[in-house]
This record gives structure tokens, C-alpha cells and sequence, in this order.
């Protein structure tokens, strides 16, 4: 009996999945959780592992098509009761299929010609492809991104009927009203081509939905971090050697949020469609760069962790960023994002929420200035925090107050203060 293999739920947030490689080819042997095949996400790549014992009966999916979780990659043929067993159901099979071949000379209804992937989706939307008058090379005659990219790369694009298709990738009716595309600009002689990396799309697509669906508030306190600058220069030495690890600021502000996040428990929330969700865990995501790209792993209940704590998880996970180590488990269950843009330089900023959670705080550069204290001129360690909340869920007094709360923790630090 063929046993269907689909694409699995590779994390939260993952609908589809990229077959990278495959590992095993129609005819080999597998045991059961022996890998299948390779798979690239937006987040993370893995492989698949078989759900049975058997022998591969038949790849579906092939090398560089995208298809969404729950859809077929491949058929495994069960071991039963032995390899007799097995060779007497293909048989079986095949007797069957040609008795049906005589009996139906006309296509089944099943063909698989009208199953399209987002891939295909994308692409034919992209160049005006109308899919009706084009050839599948596929098994059952479905269309393959190999195919519409020949087509493209041929010149000979079918323009008449043009599938809409939603942000999601899925086609509409055809009845649906398609939204204006944005004209893509003019190349100059000169002019250098940068493909999108899928990881690139994925992260202009997040960004797009949530300032399209989270109506973005700004606000931005300032804070005297004097003394925090003062106590960690008294301990970044010391620390360095114990811990082999630098000691720098995230961990103090993280400690500062999570505290505060304690006593505004609306600030870790997630919309959720037509009611919010008061996360009973604080899990702090934190923006994590690369060469190419923007990772958010997350530190799991952060509240319960010490400044030390905070300091190696912070920097076990920037490790793992860099060495393109993470896993789903690292990327999955964050409720409350601190971006740190003032390693950068960076003063004031607007962060973008990472949906769905309530809000982003991003900790700016440290500048020493002038103020006025006690009626006097000193030089104070100054630090902007800005806050972006969804005003669906949050409104300015509570952002407000939480952002007050930050500021008198932050400053509240000192050279006694024990980490």
C-alpha cells in the first residue's frame, strides 16, 4: 500500500517549504525517520524523515519546487508482509491500472494539470502567464516552475488571461478585483541585477503584511544610563575572563523590558484576529543580523533568567545566528521583540512590529551629552528607547507607562548592582 508523505508543519508561521534535495530516489529502501529529502524555508532548512518503512514508490515534488504544508512531496510503499507481499500488490496495481487504461481511454478527472504550486503561482502572475495554454512537463501533466521558467526565458509568455492571485500566493475567482501592480523601474546601462533570496522575499513579505495590518504607533523616552555605563565598565573585564564571553548592554535592557513586561502584561500580546492573547510566557524575540539578512531568535522565558543569564543566551544565540545553526525551536514562540540599532550608531528609529506580537522597543546608541542636573551643567550617558505598538491592541497611556517603566529600571542601574 502507498503511503502518502506531505510537506510537514516546519515551524510556526511556515506554510511552505522549498524540496532543496532529494535524498532517496523511486526504487531505494527506507527505514522509518530516515531522511527523504532536504527542505529550505524562510527560516530553516531540514530534512524530512520517512513516517514508515518502505520503498519509495514515487516523487511528486521535485528539486526547486515550493509547495504549502500538508501538500504530497512523495508516496512511500509500505513494508507489509514481506517482500512477496509487496511485489503481489504492485503487480496488483498494475493489473488494475491497465484494466481501467482499456476501459477509460479519455483523461481522468484527477489530472493533475489544474493543481498549481505558489511557485507557479508567483511566477505566472509575475509575467502574465495564463496557464490554461501552457504544458505541464509534471507527472499527470502538471505544471512545474521548470516549466514556466523555460516559457519565460523563451520569450513566448501567454498574455491573454493572467491568474489573480492573493498576497498569500493562491489563486481568486477570476471575478475577484486584482490590485495594481507596482511597475517595475527602467535599468540604465550599468545598472547591477541582485536576485531576491528566499529569505529576502520572506522578510519584505513580513514587513509589508505587518505595516499593512498593524496600524503602527511611534513613542520615544529618553533615559540617564550613567550608571549602567559605569557598572559595566567596573565588570566587563572580569566578566570576559569567567565567562569568555563579552559583556555588553542587551542583557541589562532585556532584564529591564521583562521586568516591566511583569507589570503591563498587555504589552505581551498577540493579535489574534477577533480577540488579543495575553501570553502567559515571556519569550523575548531579539534582532539578530547577518550579511544578507534579519534573524529574530528567541530567548524563552526571559523573565526568569538573570542578567548573566540573559548575557549568554544573547550571545549563544548570535552564535548560532552567524554559524547558520538555528533551529524551528530557536525562531518559534516569541511575544515581545528589543532590537538593538544603537550597535550601529543609530539614535532614534522606528521599528517595524514583529507580527503578530503588541509591540517592538529598540535600545539606541549610548551618546554622552550635556544636561542640566541639579541646576548645574554635567555630562550624563544619555539613551534613546523607542517603542512601536500595534494601536489595535495597545493605546498610548499603557505604552506609556510601560515605556516609563524601562526608563526608571535602566536608569536605576548602578556600580553596587549585582548581575
Amino acid at each position: 500500500m502507498a503511503i502518502d508523505i506531505t510537506m510537514p508543519q516546519l515551524g510556526e508561521s511556515v506554510t511552505e517549504g522549498t524540496i532543496s534535495r532529494w535524498l532517496k530516489q523511486p526504487g531505494d529502501s527506507i527505514s522509518k525517520y530516515e531522511p527523504l529529502c532536504e527542505v529550505a524555508t524562510d527560516k530553516v532548512n531540514a530534512e524530512v524523515p520517512a513516517t514508515i518503512s518502505g520503498t519509495l514508490a514515487e516523487i511528486v515534488t521535485g528539486e526547486g519546487e515550493t509547495v504549502e504544508v500538508g501538500h504530497v512531496i512523495c508516496r512511500v510503499e509500505e513494508v507489509s508482509e514481506g517482500v512477496d507481499a509487496v511485489d503481489e500488490n504492485k503487480e496488483s496495481q498494475k493489473a488494475e491500472k491497465v484494466q481501467v487504461k482499456a476501459e477509460s481511454p479519455k483523461p481522468a478527472t484527477g489530472s493533475m494539470k489544474h493543481r498549481y504550486s505558489p511557485a507557479v503561482l508567483r511566477l505566472a502572475q509575475e509575467h502574465n502567464i495564463d496557464l490554461e495554454q501552457v504544458e505541464g512537463s509534471g507527472r499527470g501533466g502538471r505544471i512545474t516552475r521548470k516549466d514556466i521558467q523555460e516559457l519565460i526565458d523563451s520569450g513566448k509568455e501567454k498574455t491573454e488571461a493572467p491568474i489573480p492571485m492573493t498576497v498569500t500566493g493562491k489563486a481568486e475567482s477570476k471575478g475577484a478585483e486584482q490590485q495594481p501592480s507596482t511597475p517595475a523601474p527602467e535599468e540604465e546601462s550599468g545598472d547591477e541585477e541582485i536576485p531576491l533570496t528566499r529569505v529576502r522575499k520572506t522578510i519584505a513579505q513580513r514587513m509589508v503584511t505587518s505595516k499593512q495590518e498593524a496600524p503602527h504607533a511611534w513613542t520615544m523616552l529618553q533615559a540617564d544610563v550613567t550608571g549602567l555605563v559605569k557598572l559595566r565598565n567596573k565588570l566587563k573585564d572580569d566578566f570576559k575572563k569567567r565567562e569568555g564571553i563579552p559583556l555588553t548592554y542587551m542583557p541589562f535592557f532585556i532584564k529591564a523590558v521583562v521586568d516591566s513586561l511583569k507589570e503591563f502584561p498587555r504589552l505581551n500580546s498577540v493579535w489574534g484576529g477577533d480577540r488579543i492573547i495575553l501570553k502567559k510566557r515571556i519569550n523575548i524575540s531579539i534582532a539578530v543580523a547577518t550579511e544578507d539578512a534579519l534573524y529574530v531568535p528567541v530567548i524563552k522565558d526571559a523573565d526568569e533568567k538573570s542578567i548573566l543569564g540573559l548575557a549568554k543566551a544573547v550571545h549563544h544565540l548570535a552564535e548560532k545566528t552567524r554559524a547558520g545553526k538555528l533551529t524551528m525551536d530557536d525562531l518559534s514562540g516569541g511575544t515581545f521583540t528589543v532590537n538593538n540599532t544603537g550597535s550601529f550608531g543609530s539614535v532614534a528609529s522606528q521599528p517595524i512590529i514583529n507580527h503578530p506580537q503588541a509591540a517592538i522597543i529598540s535600545v539606541e546608541s549610548i551618546v554622552k551629552q550635556p544636561v542640566i542636573k541639579d541646576d548645574m551643567i554635567a555630562v550624563r550617558d544619555l539613551v534613546n528607547l523607542c517603542l512601536s505598538l500595534d494601536h489595535r491592541i495597545l493605546d498610548g497611556l499603557i505604552a506609556g507607562r510601560f515605556l516609563n517603566r524601562v526608563k526608571e529600571r535602566v536608569e536605576a542601574y548602578g556600580p553596587d548592582t549585582q548581575i
